[in-house]
């Protein structure tokens, strides 16, 4: 299977078959909208002129990714502090999974196992974690035993909670509905 998000071809393609590019555009995507965070890793490769490694990455020049990630437009809303980020995250995978990105995955036992592996990644949290779960599962047919209740309300069959659920702009504007109402609902709630 293949991802179809609101963005670049190119982009959907890489991330599809990327699992590296995959993990950057989830940990990009905080603080800048969906299409951004997703894009991002396309991007990044049309910049270095070519697809990079995690072992690429990890050994990159501090100062010269970040400037690489500053280029205007630039790749996030915090780019020398996202590019350090990418940095920790591919040494991570260098270190854990021998540079292969995709063995997170690939070699987990089951989905609570998948999610403790994202979990201890930099930069994912539980949430981010389950909504890669619910991505990997839902879009790219990356199902072990108990990935949707490892995945959380992100699971749920029929959800617009989360870029898991995003197929077109219109499963796009009902994700975003979704966030909008969450978030009139706690302004709501506050005294």
């Amino acid at each position: 299977m293949a991802l179809s998000l609101p963005i670049d071809p190119g982009a959907n393609e890489l991330l599809s078959g990327s699992p590296l590019a995959l993990l950057i555009a989830m940990l990009l995507d905080q603080q800048v909208p969906l299409e951004k965070a997703f894009g991002s890793p396309y991007v990044l490769m049309q910049r270095l002129g070519h697809e990079p490694t995690a072992a690429e990455l990890a050994d990159y020049d501090p100062d010269a990714l970040a400037a690489v990630f500053s280029e205007r437009p630039a790749l996030h809303r915090y780019p020398r502090a996202m590019a350090g980020r990418t940095q920790e995250l591919a040494r991570a995978v260098v270190e854990r999974y021998d540079g292969y990105a995709g063995r997170i995955w690939l070699d987990a036992e089951d989905g609570p196992h998948l999610l403790r592996r994202l979990t201890e990644l930099p930069g994912y949290g539980t949430y981010k974690a389950q909504i890669l779960v619910a991505l990997l599962g839902k879009q790219l047919s990356v199902q072990p035993e108990g990935w949707r209740e490892a995945a959380g309300r992100f699971g749920a069959e029929g959800s617009h909670y989360s870029v898991a659920d995003v197929v077109d702009q219109a499963s796009l504007d009902a994700v975003r509905a979704h966030k909008k109402q969450l978030k009139a609902a706690a302004a709501g709630a506050r005294p």
